[in-house]
């Protein structure tokens, strides 16, 4: 059963497990909003709404892809 995060991006042996689905999804996230010069003006370049906004997306597809399962 994969947890809240998605389970591992890419997953390491041991206790390691890396970077976890969720973090890897808002940073993809991420990089679509700071390379669109609207949506950062909607925000007034706040980096904490910018953050906040892309776990929003990555929860969204995360939810999506429980769905299509």
């Amino acid at each position: 059963m994969e947890d809240k995060d998605g389970g591992p991006a890419y997953p390491l042996s041991g206790r390691n497990l890396g970077m976890s689905l969720r973090d890897w999804l808002a940073g993809q996230a991420l990089m679509g909003i700071v390379s669109n010069g609207e949506i950062l003006k909607q925000h007034g370049l706040i980096q904490d709404d910018v953050a906040k906004d892309a776990y929003r997306f990555a929860d969204a597809m995360l939810a999506e892809r429980g769905k299509a399962r």
